[in-house]
């Protein structure tokens, strides 16, 4: 059922309106006696989620009993970017999801399902998994909470994903990483009909259709003059009419077609949300469809810290490295360590340029040349791009700088670039 949907690339949701639909769309859901919110993490930060979970805890009160963001594979968030992104929900209502530990598997989608929808590359059953918590028969409401928007794993953001991934368990998100990755990153990247979602979706009416679970999707775009982030879409239901919704506006407002191939592409990545290059490659991921062939991909990354943000995650690409799909498919075969964590193996894949551009990393203090070099990444220092290549001076798109044509993206998290030669509708 869908509660509510509004959304145009050429309009923009007020804070007042988006307050209005948000509590109209409660108020339709009846009286409820305990509610969990599932929002996404700070590194979601501009998914519009902090405003709509104090809004939720404003007007479910003391009903709203716990608040987990849905970190997937994700360090925990701290106190300062809880009270950053959530304001004043009370910070006892929060809770730390574990996807090591705390899940449940709730159901299996068979091996021939996935071999079929993925087209014969990836051939083992899917486990569909949950925190726990999502189990707990007291709650009356499970709010899903998040920003649709084209995703390297999955075509398209959020919707079932901040369930089986977002809060799901360690093999259901290394299996589900590694079958987006044989599929194809640039066969899925922009698509609400993939074959990871098809798979979720499969779990989803399956396993826990009887959740009570209502999806509040957001669709966001930067406003190009003054780089305020703007509420485009707001979409609330319990099926995938409301994901399909989010999906179609988020394609014609994140969606940038450029009309040529990228030679220099710089990307910025913020130093309050990127930290390491498990979510800093999006600047690879988004951008990978839009370079020319030898092109110059120059990430600025001051607050590059690490690789994974798991420990054993980053001890893999950091063993591994990123060197292309076939050799680590070839490392996959060989060795244990990877085959138990298939997420790493696809996060490699999608990382890589597979020999067709270069990447340039420039970390801050955080890293040194030895690391980024010794994953398969050029190195360049950040001083030195900083001051060819100011940002604060930079528009998002093209840039002469020094009689050089450059593209620029501020936020890579924001969108998917692309030139019409290396994508097929």
């Amino acid at each position: 059922m869908l509660y509510y949907a509004r959304g145009s690339k050429d309009g923009e949701i007020t804070p007042r309106e988006a307050a209005e639909a948000l509590r109209g769309a409660f108020r339709a859901l009846g009286p409820r006696r305990r509610v969990l919110a599932l929002p996404p993490d700070f590194t979601r930060l501009n998914s519009y989620a902090g405003p709509i979970t104090e809004i939720a805890e404003d007007f479910f009160g003391e009903a709203l009993t716990d608040v987990m963001p849905a970190l997937g594979t994700h360090s925990p968030m701290t106190d300062d970017q809880i009270v950053t992104m959530f304001g004043g929900v009370p910070r006892e209502k929060f809770r730390v999801h574990d996807w090591r530990r705390d899940v449940v598997t709730v159901g299996e989608v068979p091996a021939e399902y996935v071999r079929e929808v993925s087209g014969g590359r990836a051939d083992y059953a899917w486990p569909a998994q949950v925190n726990r918590l999502l189990l707990d028969p007291s709650f009356d409401l499970i709010l899903s909470i998040g920003q649709v928007v084209p995703h390297e794993v999955i075509g398209m953001a959020n919707y079932t994903k901040n369930i089986f991934v977002g809060v799901g368990g360690s093999e259901g998100i290394n299996k589900s990483h590694f079958i987006g990755a044989a599929y194809g990153m640039e066969r899925i990247m922009g698509r609400a009909d993939t074959p990871v979602r098809a798979v979720m979706e499969y779990a989803r009416t399956h396993f826990i259709a009887s959740l009570p679970i209502v999806y509040v999707l957001t669709v966001m775009a930067k406003d190009a003059d003054s780089g305020r982030m703007q509420l485009k879409g707001l979409f609330i239901g319990d099926d995938f009419e409301c994901f399909r919704l989010a999906s179609e506006l988020s394609l014609r407002t994140n969606f940038i077609m450029v009309e040529k191939p990228l030679k220099k592409c710089i990307v910025w990545l913020d130093p309050s949300e990127f930290k390491s290059t498990w979510l800093g490659n999006k600047a690879i991921y988004r951008t990978r469809m839009a370079l020319a062939d030898g092109a110059e991909l120059i990430v600025l990354a001051p607050a590059l810290k690490e690789f994974g943000e798991d420990a054993a995650i980053d001890a893999l690409i950091r063993k591994y490295g990123y060197k292309g799909t076939p050799h680590t498919l070839e490392e996959t075969r060989a060795n244990m360590d990877l085959q138990e964590n298939l997420s790493a193996s696809a996060h490699l894949i999608h990382g890589s340029s597979e020999g067709r551009f270069r990447i340039i990393y420039c970390p801050g203090q955080g890293m040194t040349r030895e690391e980024i070099e010794g994953v398969g990444f050029e190195y360049a220092p950040l001083d030195e791009m900083m001051e060819r290549y100011n940002v604060a001076s930079l528009r998002d798109g093209w840039n002469v700088v020094g009689g050089e044509e450059v593209y620029y993206i501020s936020n890579p998290a924001l969108g998917l670039w692309a030139h019409p030669d290396r994508f097929n509708d």
